[in-house]
């Protein structure tokens, strides 16, 4: 399951500013600071929660810094097409200021979960998943009806489009991470994978706080159950 793009129109603004400024920021850091160049100051702007304890590297900043590196093209192009595809209503019920500090704050509330799971692990670990998963949460809650087209290969070559509610299409992304994650925390196997996957749950709780970055006129709407 790929999603696509989101089939709904915009209410309050003609283009996602703020959605377009961070993909561009996060692909311009690849490309002009590519991961083999990182050396010594990888530590300093990615997250390595023994260090972040030890009061090493960039510490509690890298909640900011590793947001926006990624470990290579493909690593990059997932985690902004996906913003892409929810970011942008988002953004439109928030306002591009607004969303930019629920966009940070989900980044960095995805970097201390994760710190706080991991606090013994040497790992160093980037990207904007987390941040992501944190706008994919604020999409369910603002838009859970919301059609999100999707790229599905059925028995394994088959391609088909469907628009398919968002809730399924963000559950389904949920519950990919719930059961590495309980395995990680119950049995400390934290080491056996690649993907940070309290990074995306942190991110995804950080999504609750979505409705204090509304614009007053999306925040009356959603309350009055009207849509965004």
């Amino acid at each position: 399951m790929f999603p696509i793009n989101d089939t709904e129109s915009s209410r309050f603004s003609a283009f996602p500013v703020m959605t377009f400024m961070i993909i561009l920021i996060n692909t311009a850091i690849l490309f002009i600071f590519p991961p083999f160049l990182y050396g010594e100051y990888y530590e300093r702007v990615a997250t390595v929660p023994a260090m972040v304890f030890s009061r090493e590297g960039g510490g509690f900043l890298t909640g900011i810094t590793s947001m926006f590196m990624h470990g290579g093209f493909f690593h990059l192009f997932g985690n902004m097409f996906a913003l892409w595809v929810f970011g942008r209503r988002v953004e439109d019920a928030c306002g591009s200021w607004r969303f930019l500090a629920f966009y940070l704050l989900a980044g960095f509330g995805s970097d201390l979960m994760y710190v706080l799971i991991n606090s013994q692990s040497e790992i160093p670990v980037v990207g904007a998943s987390g941040a992501v998963f944190g706008v994919m949460g604020a999409y369910l809650i603002l838009f859970p009806r919301g059609r999100i087209r999707t790229l599905i290969f059925w028995f394994s070559f088959i391609p088909s489009w469907p628009k398919i509610r968002a809730f399924w299409v963000i559950l389904y992304f949920l519950a990919l991470q719930l059961v590495p994650a309980m395995d990680i925390l119950l049995n400390g196997a934290g080491g056996q994978y690649s993907v940070a996957y309290w990074g995306h749950l942190g991110g995804f709780f950080a999504s609750l706080t979505i409705l204090l970055f509304l614009r007053p006129e999306a925040f009356a709407r959603y309350w009055s159950d009207t849509q965004v």
